[in-house]
């Protein structure tokens, strides 16, 4: 089952960069252009220049972001903004946020775990599939820093209280503390303590872990074990290389929060889309809403709608006018999609039927070819209008129960079928993969 082991982090010097708040980003893969020039902005020493670099038009092999993110790691840690734990430890992190009107608190651990291959019956199980890409940079990426900046999120069944139970003194400790742009505060304690960490490590011995965020992070991390190990005449297991960092939480936890991931798709024939438009109705019974006069509040009602249906059901914009098409499942009329677990989940309904059968877009290719994917519906819906994309759809977050089912099956489901909110920030705690406590960055 999961090794969960504390890790010698590599964490920014307080007293060299000021507030914490001002050099954490989210993870990578949520970051615009836009939040990304204002992350550079907030401090010469933000985790933006390590996690996601800035790409120059003179860009070449030996100086680009990923070799910049090296030097950058390097400089920082000669300069003493970055200092490495003296002891192995675990970095509980509480999580407080806004949802829905109230004041929420969630924890979550940070670990390293020791990697072990994907599959559904293993001791780390996946949910969904990764695309070619991200891939590809974060493994350049990584390559190049030997570091995870970002952890993979992982959950965990636990019927009792959530992690922080671990540690009955940990609220008597000084914490660090960091408030990101959303307004979501952070409180992190390091725990060193021998007894402490053993107690966790024994914990999570008998757990089976389930990746809910991070997949190419992890896969990439696989990839990276395999270099490194075919580099070597000899290892022994526990090299750094052998691990991945990441932040683990209760999946019971009630204030674990899942949000939609929407779809935009472009580059689509006509013909495609008329087809559609025609023969949605085999398969989908249809309900056409239609827009009030202030934007947000058509945007509140047609989810309102979308989360009170009982049946797999999407929403369709852009064949319709202003007017968002409704689909829900037929009974009986949906191809059967084997196993079981998979045929009434609703991300995996659109990939199948609509954005595959109907629309053509068939392939790994094809889906980076022709899908985004936004968090923020009003965003879909307006580059929509904006005619940068031909289609936008709205749908339900994934159960957390479906999830965890899903990876047990050992199938997974299509790429950005989940969003777990709030995200454990960048720049917290950096796991060096490194094993010589007295060596650089420098892979030289």
């Amino acid at each position: 089952m999961a090794d969960v082991q504390p890790f010698y982090g590599l964490r920014y010097n307080p007293e060299r960069i000021g507030d914490l708040s001002a050099v954490i980003t989210p993870p990578y893969d949520v970051i615009s252009t836009a939040e990304q020039l204002i992350y550079y902005r907030s401090s010469p020493y933000n985790v933006i220049r390590l996690e996601y670099g800035e790409e120059r038009p003179d860009d070449s092999p030996q100086d680009n972001r990923y070799t910049r993110a090296a030097l950058t790691l390097e400089h920082w840690l000669s300069q003493g903004m970055l200092t490495r734990e003296q002891r192995p430890a675990f970095y509980l992190v509480e999580h407080r946020f806004t949802y829905q009107g109230s004041t929420r608190s969630r924890f979550s651990l940070l670990a390293r775990v020791r990697l072990e291959a994907l599959s559904g019956d293993g001791g780390i199980r996946p949910h969904e599939m990764t695309m070619r890409k991200p891939g590809e940079d974060r493994l350049r990426l990584l390559q190049s820093c030997r570091a995870n900046f970002s952890p993979v999120m992982g959950l965990f069944h636990h019927h009792g209280e959530g992690v922080q139970s671990l540690f009955p003194d940990a609220m008597d400790r000084p914490a660090l503390n960091a408030v990101d742009r959303n307004g979501v505060t952070y409180a992190m304690w390091v725990i060193t303590d021998e007894k402490d960490t053993a107690r966790v490590s024994d914990f999570f011995a008998n757990k089976t872990l389930y990746i809910a965020d991070g997949h190419h992070r992890y896969e990439t991390a696989l990839a990276y074990q395999k270099e490194q190990r075919s580099l070597r005449t000899a290892h022994t297991g526990d090299e750094a290389f052998n691990f991945v960092m990441m932040t683990l939480t209760s999946a019971g936890d009630p204030n674990l929060i899942m949000l939609p991931t929407h779809r935009l798709v472009r580059g689509i024939n006509p013909e495609r889309l008329a087809q559609l438009k025609r023969e949605r109705s085999a398969y989908f019974d249809e309900e056409f809403l239609p827009p009030s006069s202030i934007p947000s509040q058509t945007l509140e009602g047609w989810m309102q709608t979308l989360n009170e249906q009982l049946v797999t059901a999407f929403g369709l914009y852009g064949l319709d006018g202003d007017h968002l098409c409704l689909l829900r499942a037929r009974p009986g009329m949906i191809p059967t999609i084997q196993p079981d677990v998979l045929q009434h989940l609703d991300v995996n309904v659109l990939h199948q039927v609509v954005l595959r059968q109907m629309l053509g877009i068939d392939s790994p290719e094809r889906e980076e070819e022709c899908l985004e994917y936004t968090r923020e519906g009003l965003e879909a819906i307006s580059r929509v209008d904006a005619g940068e994309y031909q289609l936008a759809i709205l749908l339900n977050p994934t159960p957390i129960s479906s999830i965890m089912a899903v990876a047990d099956q050992g199938v997974r489901m299509p790429q950005k079928s989940t969003y777990f909110h709030p995200k454990t920030p960048t720049g917290l705690v950096i796991n060096p993969l490194w094993d010589d406590l007295s060596q650089s960055a420098d892979p030289k």
